[in-house]
């Protein structure tokens, strides 16, 4: 059997951090904030770890030649073993969100379990890498807004889908280095996200539903003082880690520039959920969401997140 470290270091468990909050914000955007949000913030977690496992079952060969310390090549763990976990983990997450959210959830959670697999198994090394892996994200934003209002938490998943895709476009270049149009495409989009996050949200007039505790119900009036300022330092505490990382690649774009770029990218995420957290109306929880930031850096130094 595989030691508990080794499948820690298989499923990349720390990155673990940069996914409750995905469900957070879509909930918080839906107005659907409730009892079953922490259930479907642990089955995106399951799946999160499903496509990790996936991931190292489907580059074993790669990762023989080019990363051989990871957990298959280096016969911690067995391809077989890698696999089994990688389909025990998307049954249960599957199976948590549809008993937590209902049809709802599970009409999210089965297209976001086929293309996390879809990616991992076909679209990776091709040019629709990034932007496959871009709507798992997006799709698990939507997962968590599966109880309210799902058009409101679009934004918040265009979002940070578009984030997803710079730390995956990077990602692709961790083991040759990167060139300097790269990094000066992903800045720039990290800047959009960054302002899309910080900008005042605009609420849709009409009530279609009522809200889920700690949202912002449509209509009303936009906040002020430090409530309002909230998202854009969360935001700007996101832009600053993960654009500073991006800026050292441009200076230097060898490969542990490029990795590093891509863990600040991983660990950082947190503060960009909490920005879109408090950008609908839970501040509160949107810091705390943010708070995972620190722990997800601390962690990523024992088991990488890349």
């Amino acid at each position: 059997m595989p030691r508990a470290a080794d499948l820690a270091e298989l499923v990349r468990a720390p990155a673990a951090l940069s996914v409750p909050g995905d469900v957070v914000a879509g909930a918080a955007a839906a107005g659907a904030l409730g009892r079953r949000t922490p259930a479907l913030a642990a089955a995106s977690v399951l799946l999160y770890w499903a496509g990790m496992a996936a991931n190292d079952w489907a580059d074993r060969r790669l990762d023989a030649v080019e990363r051989p310390e990871r957990p298959i090549p280096s016969g911690r763990v067995t391809p077989g073993a890698a696999l089994g976990l990688a389909a025990g983990l998307t049954a249960a997450g599957v199976t948590l969100a549809a008993v937590a959210g209902g049809r709802r959830a599970a009409a999210v959670a089965v297209p976001l379990a086929a293309t996390v697999w879809g990616y991992d198994l076909v679209a990776k090394n091709t040019p629709a890498g990034p932007a496959v892996m871009a709507a798992c994200r997006g799709l698990d934003v939507l997962l968590g807004a599966t109880g309210g209002r799902l058009p409101g938490a679009l934004p918040a998943a265009v979002t940070v889908a578009a984030h997803t895709w710079t730390v995956t476009a990077l990602s692709r270049r961790e083991v040759t280095g990167a060139d300097a149009a790269l990094p000066l495409r992903t800045l720039a989009g990290t800047a959009l996200v960054a302002a899309s996050a910080a900008a005042p949200r605009v609420a849709p007039p009409v009530r279609s539903r009522r809200p889920g505790p700690g949202a912002e119900p449509p209509g009303r009036a936009p906040r002020r003082g430090p409530a309002a300022a909230l998202p854009a330092l969360l935001a700007g505490w996101y832009v600053a880690r993960y654009g500073a990382a991006q800026a050292a690649v441009l200076a230097d774009p060898r490969a542990g520039r490029v990795r590093a770029a891509v863990g600040a990218g991983i660990t950082g995420l947190p503060a960009l959920q909490g920005a879109l957290t408090a950008r609908a109306g839970a501040g509160l929880l949107g810091v705390a969401v943010a708070a995972a930031v620190p722990l997800a850096g601390r962690l990523a130094r024992r088991v990488s997140p890349t």
